[in-house]
């Protein structure tokens, strides 16, 4: 393996790790809320609005990641044709499983991210009934951060198997020599 094929492999490793303590960190710092009562109606105060930057960066982060391997390797569908053979058909399938759990992945993060801010940017006023106070819903972004998980080992295993297929193509190399038709004499 070439030295440029570890370095995609330790960058992508510490962008998943990164990624995946941000939606940890995330899940942990979920906006709470408490009922405020005023004299003329009640409201719903929410804390601080960490999860959501968090949610964020781990989003960025795992994005920067797949595309990463993603340019490391042509995104499979560019460049060489890969040699045919068992790593080939576990390439294909570890290209297409971390794309899954990439949209996965970043769907959690983004929906929990998105979802965590409208809760803590807007107040609800009630003036009959008391309000729900919703808040994000626990697991969203341990979801996320789980995907990160499979994400990073397809990804990896993807690149890993890429590597392996010898990417050199399956078409038999041409000598210089004989290049040109052949005229013969009568």
């Amino acid at each position: 393996m070439a030295y440029p094929s570890k370095l995609v492999f330790v960058v992508v490793f510490i962008f998943d790790l990164i990624a995946f303590a941000l939606a940890v960190a995330a899940e942990q710092r979920r906006s709470s809320a408490r009922l405020a009562i005023d004299a003329d109606s009640n409201y719903c105060v929410y804390d601080s609005d960490a999860a959501t930057g968090l949610g964020i960066g781990s989003f960025l982060l795992l994005m920067v990641s797949q595309v990463l391997i993603m340019a490391a390797s042509r995104c499979l569908c560019c460049g060489r044709a890969l040699r045919p053979g068992g790593s080939r058909l576990w390439a294909i399938f570890f290209f297409v499983t971390c794309w899954v759990t990439f949209f996965i992945a970043e769907l959690c993060l983004i929906a929990g991210s998105l979802r965590n801010g409208y809760h803590t940017k807007y107040r609800t006023y009630f003036t009959r009934h008391p309000p729900s106070c919703e808040t994000l819903r626990k697991g969203v972004f341990g979801a996320g951060a789980a995907f990160i998980v499979f994400t990073g080992i397809a990804s990896e295993l993807f690149y890993a198997t890429y590597l392996k297929t010898d990417h050199h193509g399956f078409l038999p190399q041409v000598s210089r020599d004989n290049v040109g038709i052949r005229m013969g004499s009568i």
